[in-house]
């Protein structure tokens, strides 16, 4: 089988060509801009005779995207939220008409959910903000494209590698900082009452291969998650723990994204998965939060063994223009016979 990817180098994208390289039977190419892509081309910009080209040169069997934004205006969301979609759905008409679609969605398509429920894919689409909004539109474009095409609609991934652009990956990077402050280290997070859908980031490349060998016809949208929800300050205090770093969590009402608080429950009904692709989720949250803590360990760990070094100059360096993450918070002196310095502070 003969698979493109799309945004390979993301999250989602490199646990994903990580498992395909391993499987037998696969060859697998990747598209982007990245100086790794087998074919390049800039996702947010490249029209449909472009891609078309790509795709004859690839000659799929199958296509994944991963490509997505996060964050940014309007603008930059709909890019690659909603017009590659668009533009991937005509190309593919054009020059791989047999070859199947695997679309990334998201579980921020559906807005507010009922608390106490599980969110079922039929359930009516009401995003709140553009980034569900945009994410929705690309899904809406998948599912009436005629194309042997499905749309996996991924709650909250973490694990390994997860990006600063979420709480998981956020809080991660701001523990690390406040193991180079020393003990005592205050992380100050918002409101951490909300529940969401966790789901381990392997299991949802599983999930993508799973949907790539499936036997057709797939249902036109199917949701992966854990199929549980979790308060988030339950996985920022597991997090605590595995870190061991001596820091305290400081919470701060108002301090969370706008997002997250209007919706204070996400929880995904997952018996389609079940059904449609014979996928369950595997990893307990422990298991992604240890690989997430893991990661970023390695990340920091210096050649000599100085993980406190390295960390204190990533901290540093984040506090820079165009970082992308909150800035460090300032290093505690260490000074001998002075009095006990007051904790540091870190935000997330």
């Amino acid at each position: 089988m003969r698979v493109l990817v799309l945004g390979a180098t993301g999250f989602l994208g490199g646990h994903l060509t990580r498992l395909l390289r391993a499987e037998r039977g696969i060859l697998l190419r990747t598209a982007g801009r990245g100086p790794g892509a087998d074919l390049h081309a800039d996702l947010a910009t490249v029209t449909v005779p472009g891609l078309a080209a790509l795709l004859t040169a690839a000659a799929p069997d199958a296509v994944v995207n991963c490509a997505g934004a996060v964050g940014g205006g309007p603008r930059e969301l709909s890019a690659l939220n909603s017009r590659l979609p668009a533009v991937l759905c005509a190309a593919l008409d054009r020059a791989a008409p047999g070859a199947r679609l695997v679309h990334l969605g998201s579980a921020a398509e559906y807005g507010r959910v009922p608390h106490g429920e599980r969110v079922r894919e039929d359930a009516p689409a009401a995003p709140l903000g553009h980034y569900g909004a945009s994410k929705l539109a690309g899904t809406l474009t998948v599912t009436a494209s005629g194309a042997d095409a499905v749309v996996l609609r991924v709650t909250n991934p973490v694990g390994a590698g997860a990006p600063e652009a979420g709480l998981p990956g956020r809080l991660a990077a701001a523990l690390r900082r406040a193991a180079a402050n020393g003990p005592g280290t205050v992380v100050r997070v918002g409101d951490l009452s909300a529940h969401r859908d966790f789901v381990d980031v392997r299991d949802v490349a599983r999930a993508v291969h799973l949907a790539l060998r499936a036997p057709g016809p797939l249902p036109g949208v199917v949701n992966i998650g854990s199929g549980e929800a979790v308060r988030v300050r339950e996985l920022a205090t597991a997090l605590l723990a595995i870190a061991g770093s001596g820091g305290h969590l400081r919470e701060e009402a108002g301090g969370g994204s706008a997002r997250s608080g209007q919706v204070d429950w996400s929880c995904a009904d997952v018996t389609r998965a079940a059904t449609a692709l014979g996928w369950r989720p595997r990893h307990s949250l422990t298991d992604s939060l240890t690989a997430l803590w893991e990661e970023s360990g390695q990340e920091t760990a210096g050649a000599d063994g100085n993980d406190k070094e390295r960390t204190a100059g990533r901290a540093a360096r984040a506090g820079g223009p165009g970082a992308g993450g909150p800035a460090a918070g300032p290093l505690v002196p260490r000074t001998p016979l002075a009095p006990p310095p007051a904790p540091a502070e870190e935000p997330v």
